[in-house]
């Protein structure tokens, strides 16, 4: 890549936040970062991964560096060096000092410079290089709040009970995989998928039925609607007496709650095309069906998509809930409510970590699949 950086249209320059971090880093090597006087030049590799920084971020800042290679640079070693600096619990054996707090700041502003740089290449019809850094920065976004995170934690010695490192997080998922896994399998593998499919499907169905029968749509969406308004609180424990302790249960609570948000998007959906569209259809002799599926449908796909990944999330959420009212000794719920009890912060953390990234993987699928089959909508087009 040989792109020079343009600078960013914000008001904010990023010239002075490049002399902070400078001079963060100059003073977070002078200060010590503990209470016994230790600095962070008596960890070689530390130490040294952070006094790179300076030369690179005032080279890349005052353009003698100008092509892409010393900002990609500037961003490794920055990222590598607050890596090894949270993540080292040898720094912290002893009450931090200033020094620690300023090197914090200092891993803070190099990174909101790197990711400010970065914002600011030229991606026009660049399409890789758009989809990369479109990718890069959440990326690095959320790498920067678990190196805060970690370091506010231990900086401020904040009780574990309370809120652990995500280094302790870490650790605890490693060494629970599969705990961990048949957690996923019993919450997320058979509730979630089994009545995520079976509440969207039908939900499906029944918006195709209440179009061909329009008495049904004043009849059936405010009883829909009634369901909808339902607590889940309220539903779980009935589900669990009716279907019993295992994920069935929860796939039926599952089902309630993604069973309205597609009914409705559906039915909207198939009310989306304009009568123009619809005479036109009349021209080629097409009936009710022909038009639904080569007309209504299509153009519903952008209603039924957003259900869809509307039910992403609800699915997993009630899934989660509603083992909290009954369920044999495994799944995320459980896990959750028990480690609660026993104060195992950690594992709870650990739970939310794996139910995240589930139900963000899930949701990236469906939006893959969007992508695909409603290629044509103005939303997917490129520029």
């Amino acid at each position: 890549m040989t792109d020079a950086v343009t600078r960013p249209t914000s008001a904010l320059k990023i010239g002075p936040l490049a002399l902070v971090s400078c001079a963060a880093v100059v003073l977070g090597l002078i200060l010590p970062i503990n209470a016994d006087g230790t600095r962070l030049m008596a960890h070689p590799v530390t130490g040294t991964a952070f006094m790179l920084l300076v030369p690179i971020i005032l080279a890349t800042e005052l353009s003698l560096v100008r092509r892409c290679y010393g900002l990609m640079a500037m961003g490794l070693v920055g990222y590598i060096a607050a890596a090894l600096f949270a993540f080292n619990d040898q720094h912290f054996e002893t009450p931090v000092a200033t020094g620690f707090w300023v090197l914090t700041i200092a891993c803070w502003t190099t990174t909101w410079l790197f990711v400010s740089r970065l914002s600011g290449f030229d991606i026009t019809n660049r399409p890789m290089l758009g989809r990369f850094i479109n990718l890069i920065i959440p990326v690095c976004f959320g790498v920067t709040l678990l190196i805060l995170w970690q370091l506010i934690v231990l900086g401020a010695n904040v009780p574990k009970v309370l809120l652990p490192a995500p280094s302790d997080i870490g650790l605890r998922l490693v060494n629970s995989v599969p705990v961990l896994w048949a957690d996923f399998q019993q919450t997320f593998l058979k509730a979630v998928i089994v009545g995520y499919a079976l509440g969207c499907s039908s939900a499906f169905i029944t918006a195709i039925i209440v179009d061909r029968v329009p008495f049904l749509r004043r009849g059936l969406l405010p009883i829909g609607n009634f369901i909808s308004a339902l607590p889940i609180i309220g539903v779980a424990p009935i589900m669990v007496m009716w279907f019993g302790f295992e994920w069935q249960s929860k796939a039926a609570v599952v089902i309630i709650m993604t069973f309205f948000p597609m009914l409705v998007n559906t039915v909207s959906g198939l009310a989306a095309s304009d009568s123009m569209q619809k005479d036109l259809m009349r021209t080629y002799a097409a009936d009710y069906w022909q038009t639904l599926i080569k007309l209504r449908l299509p153009m519903a796909m952008p209603f039924i998509f957003n259900a869809l990944k509307i039910n992403s999330t609800l699915a997993l959420i009630g899934a989660i809930v509603a083992e909290f009212f009954g369920t044999p000794i495994v799944g995320m719920g459980f896990r959750i409510s028990t480690e609660v009890g026993r104060m195992n912060v950690d594992m709870v953390w650990a739970e939310i970590a794996v139910a995240a990234l589930a139900g963000s993987l899930f949701y990236a699928l469906i939006a893959q699949l969007e992508k695909v089959v409603t290629f044509w909508h103005p939303s997917q087009r490129k520029g």
